[in-house]
């Protein structure tokens, strides 16, 4: 980790643009009172302390320069180059748009993705600056203050999380949590305060007793790390289990970090040696990694005075993988003397969070309208996840609350279109069965199956959904296309006021798309008006011309269908 102020001693760029930065922004103050340089410095701070590179530490000085001083994007490119241009000019294009309303707020979020996509650099910064920002939310009106939480909490932490940035992900929430719901947040403070001490002094002895026995069984232990559980996320951990304390068992959990992976899996066996682990509770995440790069063993074991204690064992770079994730790049990056293991691991992670981000590109251009974007931003993408199998073992992660149908349409959208049913883990389930992580899905499809309205009920996700809808719409226009005829229609009337009126009611009330009307007197009392439509239906439309004689003042009714 590098402070600001260390890379200020040794980057001439960075100094330059420190100075610059505070130059412009001098006599301009947040609405705290501090000095604005002051929320610049800070973002700075946090990008070298995610030890991002000497481009990053000036465009995070500089960030707010173009948007709120006379200087331009041109002033930085010739100030400091076209990298650092580049980064500032992103961030300056998410801040124009300011979250009033569905269509400002998909538009700024499309641009933040979109900018993410192009140099993940710009989002870590716009993460640091959101960050910040909560710091000081406490000056903003009441209603500033739960909407700007409530969007730290639906948009910045996951993407955090999906970066792999774990900590700041939490830490986000957690700054947030007490202005986006504060009634929830007074009650979970009562309730746990005195839990979490006393679980700490707990896992005081835990720890002693884990010691002794990995040194009993040669595996080299660097430090056991006591790791208690942020409250936002155990509040929604709550939520999942009806609000039943007894369900947590990570409330504080210990975290073994040893030197190299093979002792990951030896500290594993001593912890297991010593207690019995609870069954499906051993997670493997070094042989699977998650989707943002994340690697530990899990356990959740029967442990002192048999109560329930969960642990994480990881090596020291998988733990700056866990807590700075996509970050941690530019840490190992000098590095070059690192383990083959910790490249291999370095290289998974690039590539993961590549294919998550070219997703990300694709996914976002299925939905143009506002609403559908940001529900499926919300529900598909910033969600939590699962992790499940196709048979051939290939890992396909879904949201979470995920059906069979949903994973059929993941695979791709014409499988998802003939599905018939599915087997989880070789039995067949219904459709809405909710799929969970390490389940092997196999889908059934059948050539000529078509998606019916009852599937709408039983997908989760937004984009099979979209795809669902999509096939019953295209299906319905069809049978419309399919099922109009051409009508002609000759009806003798008596002259009266309104009489065309109540005729083209009753047409339209039976499916008649009128195409041509005209008319002709007959005599001074009766006339004649004829009809060419398109009627929907089959056979004689015999309750149509029922309806036309009950008309007052109908005297006859002839027609004639066509094909």
């Amino acid at each position: 980790m590098s402070t600001l102020h260390e890379v200020l001693g040794t980057s001439e760029l960075v100094r330059r643009a420190h100075a610059f930065a505070k130059s412009a922004h001098e006599g301009q103050l947040r609405k705290s009172g501090d000095p604005y340089f002051v929320h610049c410095v800070g973002v700075a701070e946090s990008v070298a302390l995610w030890n991002l590179d000497e481009e990053s530490i000036a465009a995070a000085l500089l960030h707010d320069v173009v948007e709120d001083t006379k200087y331009t994007r041109e002033d930085v490119e010739q100030e400091f180059g076209k990298g650092v241009a580049f980064l500032v000019e992103g961030l300056t294009k998410l801040e124009k748009v300011q979250y009033r309303g569905i269509e400002s707020e998909a538009e700024s979020l499309r641009k933040m993705l979109l900018a993410m996509v192009e140099d993940p650099r710009v989002i870590i910064i716009k993460l640091a600056d959101r960050y910040h920002n909560m710091r000081t939310v406490q000056h903003l009106s009441l209603e500033r203050q739960k909407t700007f939480a409530k969007e730290s909490i639906d948009i910045f932490a996951p993407i955090a999380y999906r970066l792999g940035m774990n900590e700041l992900k939490g830490e986000i929430e957690d700054i947030s949590f007490p202005y986006a719901y504060p009634e929830e947040h007074e009650w979970l403070i009562a309730t746990f305060k005195s839990l979490y001490e006393e679980r700490k002094n707990y896992l005081r002895r835990v720890t002693t007793i884990l010691k002794n026995e990995c040194t009993s069984s040669g595996v080299t232990v660097l430090e056991v790390q006591k790791r208690a559980k942020h409250h936002y996320s155990l509040y929604k951990k709550l939520l999942k289990y009806s609000m039943n304390q007894d369900k947590i068992y990570d409330l504080v959990a210990l975290r073994i970090i040893v030197p190299q992976v093979g002792d990951c899996y030896a500290a594993l066996g001593a912890l297991h040696k010593l207690w019995k682990p609870l069954p499906g509770r051993i997670k493997d995440y070094i042989a699977m990694p998650k989707v943002n790069g994340y690697q530990s063993l899990h356990t959740t074991v029967f442990c002192l005075d048999n109560r329930i204690v969960e642990f994480q064992i990881r090596t020291p770079e998988m733990h700056a993988l866990a807590e700075n994730g996509v970050a941690a790049h530019w840490l190992y990056k000098e590095h070059t003397a690192q383990s083959d293991s910790v490249s291999a691991a370095k290289a998974r992670f690039g590539e993961s969070e590549r294919q998550w981000m070219e997703r990300l590109r694709n996914w976002q251009e299925h939905f143009s309208a506002s609403q559908d974007f940001l529900d499926s931003l919300k529900n598909d993408v910033l969600s939590d996840q699962i992790y499940v199998f196709t048979p051939k073992g290939d890992v396909i992660e879904l949201p979470e609350g995920s059906t069979p149908l949903d994973f059929a349409y993941k695979i791709h959208s014409e499988v998802g279109n003939m599905y018939a049913g599915a087997k989880v883990d070789g039995r067949i389930v219904s459709l809405d069965y909710v799929l969970k992580t390490g389940e092997i899905v196999e889908v059934l499809t059948q050539k000529n199956k078509k998606p019916s309205h009852d599937w709408l009920h039983a997908v989760h996700t937004s984009f099979a959904r979209k795809k669902v809808r999509h096939e019953l719409n295209m299906r319905d226009q069809k049978e419309r296309v399919i099922s109009f005829r051409a009508l002609e229609l000759i009806v003798t009337v008596e002259n009266r006021v309104g009489m065309l009126r109540d005729t083209t009611a009753i047409l339209s009330a039976h499916d008649c798309d009128i195409q041509k009307v005209t008319s002709g007197v007959t005599s001074d009392k009766f006339a004649t008006i004829s009809f060419l439509c398109n009627f929907r239906g089959r056979g004689i439309p015999s309750a149509l011309i029922i309806a036309l004689k009950k008309i007052r003042g109908v005297r006859e009714v002839e027609y004639k269908t066509g094909s």
